[in-house]
């Protein structure tokens, strides 16, 4: 509820309208266009990170999204500050994060030139990176767009938005906003994918030889109700990386996520009838343009688009896959059998993973070091580097929503801020990092934040002194390699620097000891691994 009915700055008001629609945590930076949305900060009682850059901010906002399941906001300033957080927002669009961005802006700027942090149109930028970005210029018309945001991060696909507010705007006094209904329920199924829809596709499902099942990102609230669906029917399945641990690992016919694996597109040719739920099984899924089935599949996802990139003969249902999933248990009756086996399955996984051990030679023996001495539950953040490039192949997850990755966008520099953002969401709770040296230098400067908030936090730095994957592409094209190496710093001091803790295991069994003490430090830890680890 807002503190007062009394007028009072519009900036102070937006702070206390977000209190009162569940907003805990801001990210952001203050600026002498955006000081007025500071005012009534810790008045609301809103705990707020101060980043070190604006790309830091949406980052953590990120991280916070992903590990709650809630809105990620961020406080930017005009121009440069909306500019540095434009990849965050990228990043967030891609992999369907809600992440709202609330930025001042210029009063007017068809008529002056020359303003401090003047752009030539701050909400068109905007709007290239996020699903819509929108100028305010009343107190009401924000408070508007700030529901507006909210409702549809609960009822459509969840993708980041920018709200500018012009500073006079945010000076002026404005009336109090009106009290929150309470939370908006998330929409279940669209009119034209009733139960007689899932009533077919059941039939379809249960008389199926080849049942191929694929879960991603959108289904990792559904994994309960998933893996009812695949004890019932005796099919096989596969998960996208941002959909791992929504499969049992140790369900025998999970193809695990191979998906990128050009043999896995025999495995869909083999299939007799699909289901894809929650997934765009887009490019970054597959490295290919088609999954290689010949039969019609079944889609589930919210989003029309997805929908609509179906072929001819395909089922293509609007609906939630939780709700989806639910209601397709309930229609299954008894275990079917179909004709995969878990011999089958076991040895395409043995050799995929040979491959994966092949192409990243020296790293499977480390991501299995490391997952041996994760403690349960814990959460992992990882940047664009090859230790979690085999990661997200090799490494079961036995719980969705606990391994979060820039998938789609592919930013360097996401891991540090995000994992920030989801140690502040979940304390007391585990969370580690994984970045490599190169992308760790571009927002390394958020090392000061985990310090400061006293955060545990281990981070695994994978240090080969070079764009190892680059290189790699570089000779694969036949291109002399150049521009991939780097003088790196000395890690160990500039961790003393900052106040955080410093370890290199000599060998992989040192992994689990150095790892446990980091999960104790009350501080980040910078854990070094380099290729010799495993020489």
């Amino acid at each position: 509820m807002p503190a007062t009915k009394q007028k009072r700055p519009l900036g102070v008001q937006i702070s206390h309208m977000l209190k009162d629609r569940g907003v805990d945590v801001i990210f952001g930076i203050p600026g002498v266009h955006n000081q007025e949305m500071y005012r009534g900060i810790e008045e609301a009682g809103i705990t707020h990170v101060l980043a070190r850059h604006e790309q830091g901010a949406g980052f953590m906002a990120d991280g916070y999204a992903r590990a709650t399941g809630r809105p990620g906001v961020a406080y930017v300033i005009t121009g440069p500050g909306l500019c540095n957080i434009m990849t965050p927002m990228g990043q967030a669009y891609s992999d369907s994060v809600p992440l709202l961005v609330i930025s001042s802006c210029l009063d007017e700027t068809s008529a002056r030139r020359g303003q401090l942090h003047q752009m030539r149109d701050q909400r068109l930028a905007g709007a290239t990176v996020c699903d819509w970005s929108e100028e305010v210029r009343t107190a009401d018309a924000a408070y508007r767009m700030i529901d507006r945001a909210l409702v549809e991060f609960a009822t459509e696909r969840r993708r980041p938005k920018h709200l500018s507010v012009t500073i006079s705007a945010l000076e002026g006094e404005a009336e109090a906003f009106a009290p929150g209904q309470g939370d908006v329920p998330a929409t279940s199924a669209a009119p034209s994918a009733g139960l007689a829809a899932i009533d077919a596709v059941a039939r379809q499902l249960s008389q199926a030889q080849r049942p191929l099942l694929v879960f991603g990102g959108g289904a990792v609230h559904a994994a309960e109700a998933a893996r009812a669906v695949l004890a019932s029917l005796g099919a096989a399945s596969f998960a996208t990386y941002a959909g791992r641990g929504i499969v049992a690992p140790e369900d025998p016919l999970y193809l695990g996520s191979y998906l990128a694996r050009p043999g896995s597109a025999e495995v869909f040719a083999s299939a007799d009838c699909l289901l894809f739920v929650g997934t765009d099984l887009a490019e970054v899924d597959l490295w290919r343009t088609d999954p290689g089935h010949g039969a019609p599949a079944i889609i589930v996802n919210t989003d029309p688009e997805v929908l609509a990139d179906g072929r001819t003969g395909d089922t293509r249902l609007r609906m939630d896959a939780g709700d989806f999933l639910a209601a397709l248990a309930d229609r299954l009756e008894g275990a079917t059998a179909s004709s995969w086996t878990g011999a089958e399955v076991a040895d395409l996984r043995r050799a995929w993973k040979g491959e994966v051990s092949a192409e990243y030679p020296g790293i499977v023996p480390v991501c299995e070091a490391l997952k041996a001495a994760l403690p349960e539950g814990a959460m992992v953040y990882s940047d664009m580097t090859q230790i979690a490039y085999t990661a997200t192949e090799v490494w079961d997850m036995d719980r969705p929503g606990h391994w979060h990755h820039p998938y789609g966008f592919g930013t360097l520099g996401y891991a540090l801020p995000a994992g920030i953002g989801g140690a502040v969401a979940r304390p007391g709770q585990p969370t580690v990092v994984i970045a490599g040296d190169y992308g760790f230098q571009y927002t390394i400067q958020e090392l000061a934040v985990a310090v400061e908030l006293g955060l545990t936090l281990p981070i695994i730095l994978w240090d080969n002194d070079k764009l190892k994957q680059i290189e790699d592409s570089m000779v694969r094209a036949q291109i002399a390699p150049n521009a991939v190496t780097q003088k790196n710093p000395d890690f160990a001091k500039l961790a003393e620097a900052y106040g955080a803790g410093y370890a290199q295991p000599a060998s992989l069994d040192e992994i689990g000891p150095v790892l446990a003490e980091a999960l104790t430090a009350g501080r980040p830890t910078i854990i070094r691994l380099t290729p010799a680890i495993t020489a």
